[in-house]
């Protein structure tokens, strides 16, 4: 066949296939425009998942009518200019469209009007409103229009896909698409947090967020609009710079996890972006944290110069490219690992939400316990108990537990093999963060008393995290000991695959993990880290190629370290069912707040439950 041209309605449509997949994405389109023009307010309207009616209304700059007629025709944009010499730069790309392709795009498919009014000059009379309409392709004359602002526009569009029915078919329900709709405006408004925005999804406000002040503390408060009271009370704080690229944002503790990663969000110089990037590197922040079926939460900002990032990857700008991206996945590793540090022994509040849940207050009176005197061998259980049994009493009905031998620990065995510090003279105790140890339960849990409430620990899960740290600890202090293999290895991978690997060799080596290249396809395996004993040297090798093809570092390796360390620390730890003495646990109290993250065990565990003195007294109804 002879090659043609095609017609320009036919080239907008395919441009429409490429920028406009769906209702959430012509949205997205439509905002960022207003946003670009300087909104502070933006009201978004959709009916039928967005296939049926769009409106977009903003207070922003606004547009002439001979810009109205430009702003319908592909590749016409006021985003970009050229220099003197009549070029134009795509790598300083400082706005979220630059395309010229969303308004052609969508008129190309729908009924598409546009009504704008431009902000008039300092002291000048305001300015007339006009219109200009697109349907399926089809541009009619501008003219002129009622407006109900100052300035701004309103862009409205009706029967999207009308003019490609076979696209319809591949939509999904209305209210998978409205669903779509309300993600995409909490991406826009996570990412800009002193815009006001308002969603109206079937003539119902489902989104309404006032203008916050430019700040951390603005941007918080706008997250937890948009994910919960909990995020803002279990997020950390993230604020680092390297190399000219600031990272900032939020990221939830570790005992605030998720079983997914939808609440996982990388914004890049203001655009919300998708990016295996930020996967990759939550995934190696967390490592030491969390099972690999959890998932943090956190929403981070990249501010970087725009040189050093390739927005043109992608129609839909969804995608970005890097120039040096194991600079950006260091720092948010970097980043993270500092923010966990900081926050040291402390735990997510829903833990304790949680434990209050879990109780479950009685009313009435117990059947028939009525002693006719208290006894203190009953009260305190603490003399008697080793030579004779408990008192006993013959009325029946007696509550579970009280005829009971107690939990106690006061003159409890100490043990030897992990012994740990003794807590000496000083501050009285419960003026400590996790208190003064008052009672053992079970041979397990640990009761403390705090200034305004009580503290139970687990005491395995705590001195586990404890032991670990300490190894993490002395394994960076020196090289991983290495253990030779009787025979080198030879591993068969893809030549590409191989070629990663090779790449990294010193890396490895600082894990314990020496390798050579053999070969096209292939790698020769001589030693292997001591901590991993006799270890399936094939799996591992396959297993940091796939972690270096997707996500760029050699994940497996040192998560295999580190739960061959979290296993090596769970089994030199303090024992469930262990009965330990007042100054034992004072001093595993005092330890876990001298110890980072030693609020979650090594799989994201909580250690410690704390219930404020409010929180009893509600439960007991005395508030």
């Amino acid at each position: 066949m002879p090659i043609r041209r095609l017609p320009p309605e036919t080239v907008n449509r395919i441009a429409a296939g490429e920028v406009v997949e769906r209702p959430a994405s012509a949205i997205k389109e439509l905002v960022e425009n207003a946003l670009d023009a300087g909104a502070a307010r933006i009201e978004i309207q959709a009916d039928g998942g967005g296939l049926t009616r769009i409106l977009i209304a903003d207070d922003g700059h606004g547009m002439a009518p001979d810009q109205l007629a430009l702003a319908v025709e592909r590749h016409a944009t006021s985003k970009l200019e050229a220099d003197d010499a009549g070029d134009v730069d795509l790598l300083r790309i400082s706005t979220l469209g630059f395309r010229g392709e969303a308004l052609p795009s969508i008129g190309s498919v729908a009924r598409l009007t546009i009504t704008s009014r431009a902000r008039p000059e300092t002291g000048a009379a305001p300015a007339e409103a006009w219109a200009v309409t697109v349907e399926g392709g089809d541009q009619r004359p501008v003219a002129p229009a009622g407006f109900p602002g100052p300035h701004g526009a309103r862009v409205e569009v009706r029967d999207l896909f009308y003019a490609t029915p076979a696209r319809l078919k591949f939509m999904k329900s209305e209210r998978s698409e409205a669903m779509a709709i309300s993600e995409e405006i909490k991406r826009q408004a996570m990412a800009h947090e002193t815009v006001a925005f308002t969603l109206d999804l079937d003539g119902k406000t489902t989104l309404r967020l006032p203008a916050e002040h430019p700040g951390d503390e603005g941007r918080l408060k706008r997250l937890a609009a948009l994910l919960g009271r909990d995020f803002e009370a279990n997020a950390l704080l993230i604020d680092q710079e390297r190399d000219g690229v600031r990272l900032s944002g939020f990221a939830g503790l570790p005992t605030y996890s998720r079983g997914n990663a939808a609440h996982q969000y990388l914004f890049v110089n203001g655009r919300p972006v998708k990016d295996r990037l930020l996967q990759g590197a939550l995934r190696g922040a967390y490592a030491d944290f969390l099972a690999r079926d959890r998932h943090p939460a956190a929403v981070l900002f990249l501010e970087v110069d725009p040189l050093y990032v390739d927005v043109n990857v992608h129609p839909a700008k969804a995608e970005v490219r890097f120039r040096d991206p194991a600079m950006v996945r260091g720092l948010i590793v970097g980043g993270l690992r500092h923010a966990l540090h900081a926050a040291g022994h402390r735990a997510s509040t829903t833990v304790a939400a949680d434990a209050l849940a879990g109780f479950q207050a009685h009313s009435g009176t117990p059947s028939a316990y009525s002693p006719s005197s208290p006894s203190a061998a009953g009260f305190s259980g603490w003399t008697g108990w080793e030579s004779t049994p408990p008192p006993t009493t013959s009325v029946t009905g007696v509550i579970p537990g009280l005829n009971e031998r107690s939990a106690r620990f006061e003159g409890g065995p100490s043990f030897t093999d992990q012994p740990l510090m003794t807590a000496g003279p000083g501050p009285n105790p419960v003026d400590f963060p996790l208190g003064a140890a008052r009672a053992q339960l079970h041979g397990t849990y640990i009761v403390a008393q705090t200034r305004d409430g009580l503290v139970v620990v687990d005491q395995h899960a705590a001195h586990e995290r404890l032991v670990y740290e300490k190894m993490k600890v002395q394994m960076a202090q020196g090289s991983v000991a290495r253990q030779a293999l009787l025979t080198p290895e030879v591993v068969e991978l893809d030549p590409a695959e191989a070629e990663r690997v090779v790449a990294r060799i010193d890396e490895l080596a600082a894990l314990g993990l020496i390798v050579e290249p053999f070969g096209g396809g292939a790698v020769l395996v001589r030693e292997t880290p001591a901590l991993l004993g006799d270890t399936d040297v094939q799996g591992l090798i396959r297993d940091i190629a796939d972690d270096l093809s997707e996500h760029g570092a050699a994940l497996a390796l040192s998560e295999r370290l580190g739960e061959v360390c979290g296993t090596m620390a769970c089994h030199g730890s303090v024992r469930a069912g262990r009965v330990l003495s007042a100054p034992e646990m004072n001093a595993l109290l005092r330890q876990m707040e001298a110890t980072p993250h030693s609020g979650q065990c090594n799989h994201g565990r909580p250690t410690y439950v704390e219930l404020k003195l409010n929180d009893l007294e509600k439960l007991f109804g005395r508030r």
